[in-house]
């Protein structure tokens, strides 16, 4: 093949409708794949999700073969693996002396910061491609954001919704007659639930070489391949999106919020694995939760969270993040210097929510949205715990996290260290909270009614103990300013109760060993 074109593709980028492939030929184009080494412990990430990514990888490889294309797949155990993405390329160009690389911008800042240095270190030409996968470029998204004092995600989320018009009349105005309906979603678990199992998949010849060779060469990091059933094809991916709309989308809306212990799937489309590999078309799916309102089945505030999800907060969350970043890492606006704690590793805590939710995380590599942002999050939010182990944490732990989606999650979302750029308000709250959407505190060591001393919930004097050391930065906030009205009218007395609770409990805390989430 007489210089061809070279295509790397990375492991979150596995469609045949990607930028990079789109016109060209099989009798002209070597793609490039690699299994490297600093994508796989740059953090600690859990066994699942190397081995989910690594196995997608490779069936995506051998459906591309089959296909007619000619692939250079690099192996992690190769003996000439040069460990990274630049080296590889590297060598490839070495290889087959292309006339250009063609290839995707990458989804995240630091691999996009290697392939800016590509024209300057390769002899061919470079040519970076947008990822038009996503409907907002990021050109699209710093118009929007271009003079706003608050980047409000629902402001964004019309506007994906006009675009594309999901769930709109033909006047400009939303089905319905309101864009969210998220005030019909936040139903508590009933005991009449019975949600249907998820599609879970049989590990086949390739996936269990790969569950084999994550063992062998990250048998330390966190979690369990016991269970490893997540879909590592588009076949497989688009079995489990049919799963959802035909047994879970009626009931995804109204319980999204719920929380139920040993249960860690209810009514979830368990499908966001699949989309951030590439193996799923974010457009079809729309079409099709708005497909299952049209035909009456799905009820509206399904269809609208569903879609809410994908083309508001996914789209939005990515924008935020190319908007703000490198400085979004680093941002701690409040100050948090704790170190994470032990038991996030372990599990082992009395704390029944945090338990269940950790159990679920190692098990699965996957705790439902409510799960990471009101127990684990609240938990380390409240307890002021160091932003980047948290950030730490979360990119390691969970199959479907990316540094692009995980970090404006965390910062933004969660810990509130941007200072308020992402949400209105810190996520926080007490036991009562968790109380009202599970049914953790039934059983829990822990008394959610006792709000101080010895047996109650940890998150209640927490919650009180946050907002005082952070009255300064949260007092003029309009939408929780109120709150401190009522702490001051507690008196001194119960105040003090509540912080040496909060303290007590935080003293007892173990921090995590060092190396749990990065190489040291």
């Amino acid at each position: 093949m007489p210089q061809p074109i070279l295509v790397p593709i990375l492991g979150d980028q596995l469609t045949r409708n990607l930028a990079s492939l789109r016109g060209r030929t099989q009798d002209d184009t070597v793609i490039l794949m690699m299994e490297v080494w600093d994508e796989a412990t740059y953090v600690k990430h859990h066994k699942q999700k190397i081995a989910l990514i690594f196995s997608a990888m490779r069936h995506f490889a051998a459906e591309l073969r089959e296909a007619g294309w000619t692939v250079d797949y690099i192996k992690l155990t190769d003996a000439d693996n040069s460990g990274s993405f630049t080296g590889e390329v590297a060598r490839a160009i070495g290889r087959y002396d292309p006339r250009a690389v063609h290839v995707v911008e990458a989804s995240e800042w630091r691999v996009h910061q290697m392939q800016d240095e590509w024209p300057d270190k390769f002899v061919c030409d470079v040519e970076i491609l947008p990822d038009d996968r996503f409907l907002c470029s990021h050109a699209e998204f710093e118009a929007w954001a271009e003079g706003r004092k608050h980047l409000t995600m629902e402001y964004f989320y019309r506007e994906m919704r006009k675009k594309t018009g999901f769930l709109m009349r033909g006047d400009g105005k939303p089905v319905g007659g309101e864009w969210n309906l998220d005030k019909e979603n936040r139903q508590p678990p009933k005991d009449s639930m019975d949600p249907p199992a998820r599609p879970k998949f049989e590990p086949d010849e390739i996936t269990r070489e790969v569950i084999e060779l994550v063992e062998g060469q990250f048998g330390n990091h966190f979690g369990s391949l016991e269970h490893f059933e997540w879909p590592v094809t588009r076949a497989q991916a688009e079995e489990a999106a049919d799963a959802f709309f035909a047994e879970r989308i009626e009931k995804f809306g109204p319980y999204q919020d719920a929380m139920v212990h040993g249960s860690d799937d209810l009514y979830h489309s368990m499908l966001s694995t699949s989309i951030n590999l590439g193996l799923l078309d974010l457009l079809e799916l729309c079409e099709r939760a708005q497909q299952a309102y049209e035909e009456d089945n799905a009820p509206l505030n399904s269809v609208e969270g569903f879609i809410r999800q994908i083309i508001g907060w996914r789209e939005y969350v990515r924008g935020f993040y190319w908007h703000f970043m490198p400085e979004l890492e680093s941002r701690n606006a409040l100050n948090a210097q704790r170190a994470l704690p032990q038991f996030y590793w372990t599990g082992e805590t009395d704390m029944r929510c945090m338990a269940d939710s950790i159990r679920s995380t190692r098990e699965n590599a996957h705790a439902h949205h409510i799960q990471r942002l009101m127990v684990l999050g609240n938990f380390a939010l409240l307890a002021g715990i160091n932003p980047r182990d948290v950030q730490d944490w979360f990119l390691a732990v969970y199959a479907d996290a990316y540094d692009w989606v995980e970090l404006p999650n965390v910062v933004g979302m969660i810990l509130y260290a941007d200072g308020g750029k992402l949400a209105t308000k810190p996520y926080a709250a007490s036991g009562n909270y968790i109380n009202k959407m599970s049914d953790y505190c039934k059983q829990c060591r822990y008394s959610v009614s006792k709000k101080t001393g010895e047996g109650a919930c940890p998150f209640n004097p927490l919650y009180w103990h946050f907002m005082d050391r952070n009255r300064d930065q949260l007092e003029s906030n309009h939408r929780i300013g109120r709150i401190y009205s009522t702490w001051d009218r507690m008196g001194e007395e119960k105040r003090r109760e509540y912080l040496d609770s909060a303290e007590n409990f935080l003293d007892s805390l173990q921090p995590a060993s060092k190396g749990w989430a990065r190489y040291t």
